[in-house]
């Protein structure tokens, strides 16, 4: 870590705490110093001895609120020699885990979820067929050759993945952070959503990205969100109809995964 950025962080003046619940307000001010740009990317946090004194806490206190903001994916937390608290390049593990957590309590349905991932990626593959250079269509196109290896492997897990990591490609082609991290969240979670469900007919899909990619090419966004559209909306309805089917009745359909892998490649619709 730069010097500069570790002492930078020394001039910082933190107060006392006399509340209750002392962890929220350590955690408060130390969020307020990133607020107003005492704190920056990079910067390393004082020594627990250090900020323990500063705030006039125990140093176990101290340690919730730094674990605090470390979930919270504001700061990192780093062992050895040279380790500290630093304050993290990425935030966006609170919408992940603020979303999974939904999901897991029921707020968020996978009809919800499913829908909710339509409507983001139509807005991404308009900006994505703006936007796209050629490193970018060479980067989505090896993915779906990633996916077709992976199926014809047998590897349903890394297969999945592959699809999975695809539109992960489409929102970082945008450009735009928040695009990238609420597509990236609605995608780990939906990630989870489909490990749970097991095997699903995804046949369709490498045939479906082949036909997207001439649009995206050809810079004809409506043809491309068409197709995209298609292709979610009718995974969606399996997810869907897989929810609350019984383990026996996946069984058969699991077993026929031989046939599966020259479906993925295109042979066959």
């Amino acid at each position: 870590m730069p010097k500069a950025a570790v002492s930078k962080s020394e001039g910082l003046t933190f107060q006392p705490i006399r509340s209750a619940r002392a962890f929220e307000e350590i955690a408060h001010q130390i969020r307020t110093e990133l607020s107003e740009g005492r704190l920056k990317i990079g910067d390393r946090l004082p020594s627990e001895r250090a900020l323990s004194e500063q705030f006039g806490v125990s140093r176990n206190t101290l340690r919730e609120a730094l674990r605090s903001l470390e979930h919270a994916g504001l700061i990192r937390l780093q062992k050895g020699a040279s380790g500290g608290a630093f304050i993290s390049e990425r935030s966006d593990r609170a919408i992940t885990a603020g979303l999974m957590d939904m999901y897991h309590l029921g707020a968020i349905h996978p009809a919800q979820l499913t829908e909710a991932r339509i409507w983001l990626e139509s807005i991404i593959v308009r900006e994505a067929c703006s936007r796209a250079t050629v490193d970018d269509i060479a980067e989505l196109n090896a993915n779906i050759e990633a996916a077709v290896a992976a199926a014809r492997d047998d590897d349903l897990a890394k297969c999945a993945m592959k699809h999975i990591e695809f539109h992960g490609i489409l929102a970082r082609i945008t450009g735009n952070p928040v695009i990238m991290t609420v597509m990236n969240s609605v995608l780990e979670v939906l990630s989870h959503f489909v490990n749970k469900i097991g095997f699903y007919d995804n046949t369709f899909v490498v045939p479906s990205r082949r036909r997207f990619m001439k649009h995206l090419v050809e810079g004809d966004a409506n043809a491309a969100v068409a197709e995209m559209e298609t292709s979610l909306k009718r995974l969606q309805r399996t997810y869907l109809s897989l929810i609350d089917m019984p383990p026996a009745d996946q069984s058969p359909r699991k077993r026929s995964g031989s046939g599966r892998s020259k479906a993925v490649d295109g042979k066959r619709k």
